[in-house]
């Protein structure tokens, strides 16, 4: 890949690296974007409850509902968050994230069957296109850590 495409790469990497870490600090301490300060998972609040109470439509709502507000979830979906920002934002562990990624993306998108704007087509699943794509490309080399981590993790090919 050229030397353009690999910085435009990192950038889409990047970005979406923060969008991750940046859901993960908003839900923990409740910044004020998408999550008040009363409903901060530090202040007592389900970082999931707002997004699985507001599951209205599909197929699976009920299954949706039912999860929200469980700290099983709520964990799973934090450590998802910060584990998917770090990733990304260091250029490390991205054929973990390209796995574990795309599922968090795929059942979120599944919660809001169908997207309200297209028929099938959503954020979430660019999103979980992308994550795939960047171990195919090295995407970690370029602007990140993705070299030494690869070195570091040899023995443990799946984390890197």
């Amino acid at each position: 890949m050229d030397r353009k495409a690999r910085y435009l790469v990192a950038a889409l990497r990047i970005s979406l690296g923060w969008i991750f870490l940046w859901a993960f600090l908003d839900k923990l301490f409740g910044l004020g974007r998408s999550t008040a300060p009363e409903k901060a998972w530090l202040a007592g609040g389900s970082p999931t409850a707002g997004f699985l109470s507001a599951v209205a439509r599909g197929p699976l709502v009920a299954w949706f509902k039912s999860l929200t507000g469980n700290p099983v979830v709520d964990v799973l979906f934090m450590v998802g968050l910060l584990g998917l920002g770090l990733a990304l934002l260091l250029g490390i562990g991205l054929k973990v994230a390209s796995v574990t990624g795309p599922l968090l993306m795929v059942l979120m998108w599944l919660a809001q069957l169908p997207p309200a704007t297209n028929p099938f087509m959503d954020n979430h699943i660019i999103y979980a296109l992308l994550l795939a794509l960047f171990p195919l490309l090295k995407a970690g080399d370029t602007l990140g850590l993705g070299h030494w981590w690869a070195k570091k993790t040899h023995a443990w090919p799946i984390l890197q």
